[in-house]
């Protein structure tokens, strides 16, 4: 037999929110960013995003500005914070539960998230998972966030290449694994369609319609378990 390998989304996913929205909304309501000016165009980029219809580029590079400025140190109370006061209380317990389940059953299990590493490795911590691959930021030389991406953004076709290439890191490719992936979204189909077990998470519209129509099992899971 094959050994397994499970991907997890992590936004709308395992979480119930969107990191990056989330982010937002915290750093609003810290003062940090100005919410007058801010919070109609975060508005409007989850609005694109749901819809399928932003570029993986404007994306991620409007997340990430959000870090230009400071380093990941001067950044480190507040993501501790926000992971605290935010994150981990929308980790639903079925949350915990999927993945303390494959773990015990010995798969190579990854969280693959469009959303940034700064942010994310926290939660997958919180979760349990070990392995993390996410949108990466660039790191300028006065050691600061520079507000751009760096390397292959961990979205859409994205997260095809940047799994081929965490895997071929390992010396192994995925025709090795049993793979299965979980995700709530119709922007995850490419890897979707590249695992041998898709699973639909708590599915936008259109996922769950391909779902149904396909066949892939449709997990209900923060409905199946109130957050802790």
């Amino acid at each position: 037999m094959k050994p397994r390998l499970t991907l997890f989304d992590l936004d709308h996913t395992l979480l119930d929110g969107d990191s990056d929205a989330l982010w937002c909304e915290f750093l609003m309501d810290q003062g940090l960013l100005d919410r007058a000016g801010f919070a109609e165009r975060n508005a409007a980029m989850e609005r694109d995003y749901a819809a399928g219809t932003v570029s993986v580029q404007a994306f991620s590079s409007f997340y990430v500005g959000t870090l230009a400025g400071r380093s990941p140190a001067q950044w480190q109370p507040w993501r501790e914070r926000f992971l605290h006061e935010v994150v981990a209380p929308r980790l639903p317990r079925a949350s915990h539960a999927l993945v303390a389940g494959h773990r015990r059953a010995g798969d190579l299990v990854v969280l693959s998230t469009a959303t940034n590493r700064y942010l994310t490795e926290l939660s997958a911590a919180q979760l349990g998972i070990e392995h993390v691959i996410a949108t990466e930021c660039e790191i300028g030389a006065d050691g600061c966030f520079s507000g751009r991406t760096r390397g292959t953004l961990n979205m859409r076709e994205g997260k095809i290449e940047r799994l081929h290439a965490w895997l071929a890191d390992r010396h192994t490719t995925l025709d090795a694994f049993d793979s299965s992936f979980y995700s709530d979204s119709i922007n995850d189909l490419p890897l979707l369609r590249c695992v041998q077990r898709p699973v639909a998470v708590d599915p936008d519209a259109r996922l769950e319609a391909l779902a149904r129509e396909l066949g892939w099992p449709v997990l209900q899971l923060k409905r199946a378990a109130a957050p802790h």
